[in-house]
């Protein structure tokens, strides 16, 4: 795994840091690639339960690194971010945001400093965002005169009004914290965003991994699904879960006031 993103495991939570600090994690090809091989691996890995994503330095994420842009503008590594890859939805660009939805496990952003446009975009791909006080996120790619094409389409829709969506990124305009928590961008604001991401991942890992990769598949799948498919989705769901090994272990487990012990997901 490229050193561009760190990863970690530590009882059953993986820890995932962008790693390019010096440039406040902006994005090179390079850090596309690291990000989409990240997602994919965890998403492999049957012992994980939970993930952190996080920004080494003083911030998240601040985007499209500026020498990258001018040399896509220049024609050069365009295809290849725009270009369809092979066995996913979506191109090397949409992929870092949307690789966080396809992994089936909960999946927590922390943020600090800025998530600005692609950064915002892969935050936006986490179940889960916690911001320090002094996060600043934006829609930034109206500033360069683009669209924002990092599978915004596939994740804002389901936190903000369409609204809400279009003025942010018409403006391109630099939101504060606190109007992010308020808009929905972000679903907390922390002190100490890591830390509390990895206490929430803690709790999520302690819970059956089978209920837990069900649940995601199931909010995922049917919240912009019609009825007949939302309510067949849950009972199939729940037909896979009851009875099974993972079920039993947090009845028994409950009933007998101790810790359970859950196999890993299959």
């Amino acid at each position: 795994m490229s050193e561009l993103v760190k990863i970690s495991i530590v009882d059953h939570v993986a820890d995932v840091r962008l790693n390019r600090a010096d440039k406040y994690n902006a994005l090179s090809p390079g850090m596309f690639e690291a990000i989409i091989a990240a997602g994919q691996t965890l998403a492999k890995d049957k012992t994980v339960r939970a993930v952190v994503i996080s920004g080494e330095g003083r911030g998240f994420c601040a985007g499209l690194d500026f020498q990258s842009f001018v040399e896509m503008g220049a024609g050069k590594g365009a295809v290849d971010l725009l270009g369809k890859m092979d066995e996913l939805p979506g191109n090397r660009a949409q992929m870092p945001g949307l690789i966080w939805k396809m992994v089936p496990v909960p999946v927590i952003a922390a943020l600090h400093g800025v998530a600005f446009g692609g950064g915002l975009q892969i935050a936006l791909g986490a179940d889960i965002r916690l911001a320090a006080p002094d996060t600043r996120l934006s829609v930034m790619e109206i500033k360069w005169g683009l669209v924002p094409d990092m599978s915004i389409t596939q994740t804002l829709r389901d936190l903000v009004r369409i609204d809400v969506a279009k003025e942010l990124t018409f403006s391109g305009r630099i939101v504060e914290a606190d109007e992010a928590e308020r808009l929905g961008l972000v679903t907390r604001i922390c002190d100490d965003p890591l830390a509390e991401a990895h206490k929430m991942a803690a709790a999520f890992a302690a819970k059956s991994p089978s209920a837990i990769t069900a649940a995601k598949q199931l909010l995922e799948a049917a919240w912009h699904a019609g009825a007949d498919e939302g309510l067949a989705l849950e009972a199939s769901l729940q037909r896979t879960l009851i009875g099974s090994a993972n079920q039993v272990e947090a009845v028994t487990a409950n009933f007998e006031k101790r810790t359970p012990q859950f196999k890993n997901r299959d």
